[in-house]
């Protein structure tokens, strides 16, 4: 392992919450409990697994000028759990006919596509780190996650939630986590795991919206839209305009996330609540982003891209802190008189973190 990636520490992060998952495994539905209960026993086996191995960094050859194309290789995990599994698309390869290989295809080069575009960033590490990724992972996998190393897709069990590469946000959801990694490393509870968490939502949202060429105004701002089955009363896993309202559903339960501090829950579960307080940090981004206008990605996004990369934000940052570094991130790209310090000042105030 290299010096320069010693500390980092990488976590496992699923894109469905555990809340959800311990929701379901309550159904009175035994396939859909039996799933959620596999589900997420598999994950605490992998989160397990995560702990006790750090990620292998990926050193760059100095003096080799990095490549701007990807490097993506896709495997097919066959139903079982043990990773990669058998290779069947690599970087440039045909498509294939299996739909789930190449949506995971497209994903990591449209997620690859707007680091590199948008913010000059190659791949995860920023030194062309290779992309892979396994899809239809175990039985009925009603989860995606990011191990440190690789992406990871289940198909989800038909029923409550369809296959996890229907959502390319949720791809570059899962894929951001490892930027974060390389970069500010936030620590995985608590606040700093709700920021970390909340990139994640941000740059998966703006890798949806750069693919579908979407301004600010056109976007959903929906994580995981068209991941729940047909029969959910939901639209999709989080929704960054409106936190709180993504779901509301006899088996899944009510979308727990708050849009602002005032809602702000206090809870041990789920690493001190990631995935339900990240609704606060996002709406605060969805808000400065319809604010200016255009396409996200440009100015919203490349203040939270210089907060994120800037080696100023703290491991173990908490929304302040990250509020006080975006304001100072966006007086250094764009001066203090600008619409998008006056923007960040009053998405900041509106979500109770002025």
């Amino acid at each position: 392992m290299d010096a320069s990636h010693a500390h980092h520490h990488p976590v496992f992060c699923t894109v469905v919450p555990p809340h959800l998952l311990d929701k379901i495994a309550r159904s009175e539905d035994t396939r859909r409990a039996d799933a959620a209960q596999r589900t997420l026993e598999q994950d605490a086996l992998l989160r397990t697994r995560r702990r006790v191995t750090t990620v292998r960094g990926i050193a760059p050859t100095l003096g080799t000028p990095v490549s701007d194309e990807p490097r993506r290789t896709i495997y097919d995990a066959q139903h079982r759990t043990r990773l990669p599994g058998k290779k069947v698309r690599g970087e440039g390869d045909a498509a294939v006919k299996d739909a789930t290989v190449n949506r995971a295809y497209a994903g990591l080069g449209a997620t690859y596509e707007l680091f590199l575009k948008g913010f000059g960033r190659h791949s995860i590490d920023d030194s062309g780190l290779a992309l892979d990724a396994s899809v239809h992972y175990g039985q009925d996998y009603d989860n995606a996650f990011w191990d440190g190393q690789q992406m990871v897709f289940g198909d989800g069990d038909g029923d409550l939630f369809l296959d996890f590469t229907v959502s390319v946000d949720v791809i570059g959801h899962e894929l951001t986590h490892g930027v974060t990694q390389y970069t500010a490393n936030l620590e995985y509870h608590g606040q700093s795991g709700a920021l970390n968490e909340s990139m994640s939502d941000v740059f998966g949202s703006l890798i949806k919206q750069y693919s579908l060429d979407q301004s600010a105004a056109d976007a959903d701002w929906l994580i995981g839209a068209g991941l729940l089955g047909p029969n959910v009363s939901g639209v999709a896993l989080r929704s960054m305009k409106a936190p709180g309202t993504a779901y509301d559903d006899d088996e899944l339960g009510k979308d727990p996330q708050p849009a602002t501090m005032d809602g702000y829950v206090d809870t041990a579960r789920d690493n001190g609540g990631v995935h339900i307080n990240s609704g606060i940090p996002n709406h605060a981004f969805y808000l400065v982003a319809t604010e200016l206008g255009g396409k996200a990605w440009e100015r919203a996004g490349q203040i939270w891209y210089d907060t994120l990369t800037g080696g100023r934000l703290a491991s173990d940052a908490g929304f302040k802190d990250f509020a006080r570094l975006s304001v100072a991130a966006a007086v250094a790209r764009y001066g203090d008189g600008g619409a998008e310090h006056q923007a960040l000042q009053k998405a900041w105030s509106t979500v109770g973190l002025g």
